[in-house]
């Protein structure tokens, strides 16, 4: 099941779209207000120490993704428990992407087409993906992952003429505890959902590929979301992007060098729906994984369509609206993801350390 091998190049792409790809039209860490640059700072640090103890856990326990381990550690009964509620995670994670997704491309471009269109667009193409295997999202992603970075900078160097550097001056003016609160905000989304990540990743080539997959590939999609992120500021001041569904496309919006190039949102567009795609993709495969597991399925493929389908209707009845939406990842959202990506997290490492310090004595 799934025990194809992808290059660190390949794993690296997938790792930095993944994060960057889906906050290339939001501003992340906005509650810190002009201090916006420093809670991303202390997010990435954030997403990179949760990144330890997933390769941690590789390491203890070579060629098995998340899911192997929780039964490894804690045997089927409670093992399978564990799996339920990352694979619950995951699903649930797909619906919201491909909510925020389709209401993005329905607010922006295509009013007056039915939401079940982009939607079953994206499932489709996503399916093929997650049916051919790992190795072939990752050489996709490792594809695109040049134009997907220059597109970024591209954006930030034509929104220069526009920036003043006031709208983040003075620093800490409000305090530590807005950073922290940016912090945390931008942690959950999107960097602690690098724990996704792991219930895909089972085999890379050497040891050493687990540190340049996890953290290479967060830096890269963490800087590309920083510098993305510091140009709305930059551009506009915090509380007018705080007003935004989509601030970051909307300050794209603003590229104007000389009455010839201008109106360029469609830059910001192209990075979100590559890394749409993608993130819906991991996801989708994470719970084909982890519902395989469960039921003990030696192959995942042939219930990727029944999944699909079951994401498709659940997203249109968990949220009615866009501010629905808005308001549960500005709240509920911020609890609910603790519990998975520390708290279980934590306490699997736990558990292995245990393990590996018995097998020991």
């Amino acid at each position: 099941m799934n025990r194809e091998i992808i290059s660190d190049k390949q794993g690296i792409s997938i790792v930095a779209i993944f994060i960057a790809g889906t906050s290339s039209i939001l501003s992340l860490g906005l509650e810190a207000k002009k201090d916006v640059w420093l809670a991303i700072i202390l997010s990435i640090i954030m997403g990179i120490v949760i990144s330890l103890i997933f390769i941690r856990l590789h390491l203890m326990f070579p060629d098995k993704n998340l899911f192997d381990i929780c039964e490894i550690c804690f045997g089927k009964f409670i093992g399978n428990i564990f799996i339920l509620l990352f694979t619950w995670f995951a699903f649930e994670e797909a619906t919201q992407v491909l909510i925020n997704n389709s209401q993005f491309l329905r607010d922006t471009a295509l009013m007056e087409t039915p939401m079940l269109i982009p939607r079953i667009a994206l499932l489709f193409l996503c399916v093929w993906a997650v049916k051919e295997g790992i190795e072939v999202i990752g050489r996709w992603s490792s594809f695109f992952i040049v134009p997907f970075i220059v597109f970024v900078f591209l954006v930030v160097v034509l929104l220069v003429p526009k920036m003043d550097i006031n709208n983040i001056l003075p620093i800490l003016d409000e305090g530590i505890k807005p950073v922290l609160k940016g912090a945390y905000s931008s942690f959950t989304f999107p960097f602690g959902q690098v724990v996704m990540l792991s219930m895909i990743f089972s085999r890379f080539k050497t040891k050493k590929s687990y540190y340049n997959v996890y953290v290479l590939g967060l830096l890269i999609g963490g800087i590309c979301a920083f510098l993305l992120s510091l140009s709305t500021v930059l551009v506009v001041i915090p509380t007018e992007a705080l007003q935004k569904y989509y601030s970051a496309y909307n300050t794209s919006a603003k590229i104007d060098i000389g009455d010839f190039i201008q109106r360029l949102e469609i830059i910001s567009s192209l990075v979100f729906v590559i890394g749409g795609f993608v993130k819906i993709t991991i996801v989708l495969l994470a719970t084909c994984l982890g519902i395989s597991k469960v039921f003990n399925f030696s192959n995942y493929r042939f219930i990727v369509i029944p999944i699909c389908l079951l994401i498709l209707n659940f997203s249109y009845i968990q949220f009615n609206s866009r501010m629905e939406f808005v308001d549960w990842n500005a709240s509920g959202w911020l609890y609910y993801s603790f519990i998975f990506e520390i708290i279980l997290p934590v306490i699997v490492l736990i558990a292995a350390q245990v393990k590996k310090y018995k097998r020991c004595s």
